[in-house]
């Protein structure tokens, strides 16, 4: 295993790319319905990607924080006892891969607690010596689309011309303020360093959790079209249909929530109307 000058960073080997993308899944605040993590690895075991490189975890983390049990478990690994036995301990990770034929690479990893300036240094080593020019962050969050409803997906871009690119893509264009993520501020070094910066982000029914298909099928298609790759996507779309269907049922099941989710259909059913007519 070869060091990089960061030492945090360490590369196995360097494949040979040109112009390549990233693309980065992190678990933790912006991964509601296994957005991201799930977006990435479906594509990471569709190529049978490779890993040949790694971000050291040890001084990016925090494993306690004070506070009540409720917070404090939020930073502590999970844990697997079975029969007085510890069958697991997961500890964050942070492992690139690449697909070389389709001039690709991935990145699975944690959120960091800390030091993100580092960690920062730490992609942008990696880039540097993979010859990647665009990365892409694939995510979700809570909103008020109801899950009977095509899910709206919106774009952040590290310049003006990576916007007006976006729009072939059926996405809208992201306001915001409030807590942020690492990866947006990933976005505002990107440029420093001559790379571009892309940031999907889907909107998911805030009244659920678990895994959304239909919201990493939406994700899943802008990426196939952007990157120019089959991802066969008729196994999430029939998966999609199947949890639409379960979810409805288990709606109907409860009346004040059957009732917010046909609130949440007006109100998404007017929205887009009234940009069809001002679009006409």
């Amino acid at each position: 295993m070869s060091d990089s000058p960061n030492s945090r960073l360490q590369i196995d080997r360097t494949p040979e790319l040109t112009d390549a993308t990233l693309v980065l899944a992190f678990s933790g605040w912006m991964d509601g319905g296994d957005v991201s993590t799930g977006t990435v690895r479906r594509i990471i075991d569709l190529v049978d990607a490779e890993q040949f490189a790694e971000i050291e975890t040890e001084p990016f983390y925090l494993y306690n924080f004070p506070g009540s049990m409720e917070v404090a478990s939020l930073f502590r690994p999970h844990i697997r006892i079975e029969g007085g036995l510890v069958r697991s301990v997961d500890m964050p990770s942070n492992v690139f891969y690449c697909h070389e034929p389709s001039n690709l690479v991935l990145f699975m990893g944690t959120e960091p607690h800390l030091g993100w300036s580092s960690f920062c240094d730490c992609i942008f080593e990696l880039t540097r010596r993979v010859n990647v020019s665009r990365i892409v962050f694939v995510g979700s969050f809570g909103g008020a689309v109801p899950h009977t409803r095509e899910p709206r997906v919106y774009v952040t871009c590290s310049t003006p011309e990576l916007l007006d690119e976006m729009q072939q893509y059926a996405v809208g264009r992201t306001g915001y303020e409030g807590p942020g993520s690492f990866t947006t501020y990933l976005m505002t070094q990107a440029p420093d360093v001559g790379l571009e910066m892309v940031s999907f982000v889907v909107e998911i029914p805030g009244y659920l959790q678990g895994t959304n298909p239909m919201s990493i099928e939406a994700v899943s298609r802008r990426l196939s079209k952007m990157l120019g790759m089959s991802m066969d996507l008729d196994e999430l779309r029939s998966a999609g249909t199947k949890w639409e269907l379960d979810v409805s049922t288990a709606v109907e099941k409860n009346e004040e929530l059957a009732e917010t989710v046909r609130k949440l259909e007006r109100q998404y059913d007017d929205e887009l109307l009234e940009r069809e007519e001002a679009a006409e």
